[in-house]
């Protein structure tokens, strides 16, 4: 069997206020493609040509599914994003806290693996973290 090639990733995720929400997103010095964001929702770009989030109204997001929205009370999906170092992993999180999101659970620091966490606004769980797989113990 070949292996598998994909294009994009796009998450969606239903968000409560877009206004307040890319304040917050752009706060945390994340960008939006316009071309894909109108008074419905909102295209997070997360990695440039390949990683998005669409952020939509919840009335928006209904018309992609038949099961019930998730209210950000409960968890459904953990959004694990990784970056270029330990001092961005403390500026994304101080920055997001600062600005309305929730600790959900304490960071924790690896070795070779440092991360933390928050909520944003609308109850999503991001793990934001850095690798340095050279510290990796081996097996």
């Amino acid at each position: 069997m070949g292996k598998q090639n994909i294009g994009s990733i796009y998450i969606n995720l239903p968000v409560h206020d877009l206004k307040a929400t890319r304040a917050f997103w752009e706060k945390l010095g994340f960008g939006f493609n316009e071309h894909f964001s109108d008074d419905n929702a909102m295209c997070l770009v997360l990695k440039e040509g390949s990683i998005y989030a669409m952020l939509h109204r919840p009335g928006f997001f209904t018309q992609f599914t038949t099961r019930p929205i998730a209210d950000g009370s409960t968890t459904q999906v953990l959004l694990a994003v990784q970056v270029e170092s330990r001092a961005r992993v403390d500026e994304i999180v101080n920055t997001a806290l600062a600005n309305g999101a929730t600790r959900y659970l304490p960071g924790e620091d690896q070795g070779w693996m440092y991360y933390d966490r928050f909520a944003d606004p609308d109850g999503h769980q991001w793990e934001i973290s850095f690798m340095d797989e050279s510290l990796l113990p081996k097996a």
